[in-house]
């Protein structure tokens, strides 16, 4: 077995974790619990350190921690819905209308069931390949297709009128947490 290097992995969380918590974000829709859920995921990895072959496959056993244990979340209802203490007020006019779109766009995912977040968040907003999201979310490359197609299905019956591709696909929209 291989000694776990912890200079290799300090080096990798600083590297890594900023990205690593963009999708957690996106993963869970909480800044909070997307903390906690990297933390969780870099404990595994961490753990998983010594085994790793390739330390280049540290962010996919990370990405893959952090998509399976956010739908085992979801299914054990370890969270729901969170009230907040206040409420947006309109956007000023001229970003009116990007912002709007983003919190559609934001609420119209967050709605979606964790498999279908999990495959369009590893798709778009990582831009991982079919082969690459069915590894990470430990399915076949169908089920990602399925899972896919369903999660844009729902957005775009959610979003009416202004779901177009545009604003479906780029989910850099949903850059919120940097």
């Amino acid at each position: 077995m291989t000694r776990r290097d912890p200079a290799a992995f300090a080096e990798f969380v600083a590297a890594r974790s900023a990205s690593l918590h963009r999708t957690a974000y996106l993963l869970v829709g909480d800044r909070g619990l997307a903390q906690d859920l990297l933390q969780e995921a870099l404990t595994k990895t961490y753990v998983a350190w010594p085994r790793l072959r390739d330390p280049g496959s540290a962010e996919a056993y990370t990405r893959k921690a952090l998509t399976t244990t956010a739908i085992t979340w979801y299914r054990r209802r370890s969270w729901g819905e969170r009230p907040i203490d206040t409420v947006p007020d309109h956007a000023a006019d001229g970003l009116a209308d990007d912002v709007a779109t983003r919190d559609l766009l934001w609420q119209a995912l967050q709605s979606l069931p964790p498999r279908q977040r999990a495959a369009i968040v590893l798709r778009y907003y990582e831009d991982l390949t079919e082969a690459q999201t069915a590894d990470v979310m430990g399915c076949a490359v169908g089920t990602v297709k399925s899972q896919v197609s369903a999660g844009l299905r729902s957005l775009r019956t959610r979003l009416g009128d202004r779901a177009t591709d545009s604003d479906l696909v780029p989910l850099d929209l949903l850059e919120v947490t940097r």
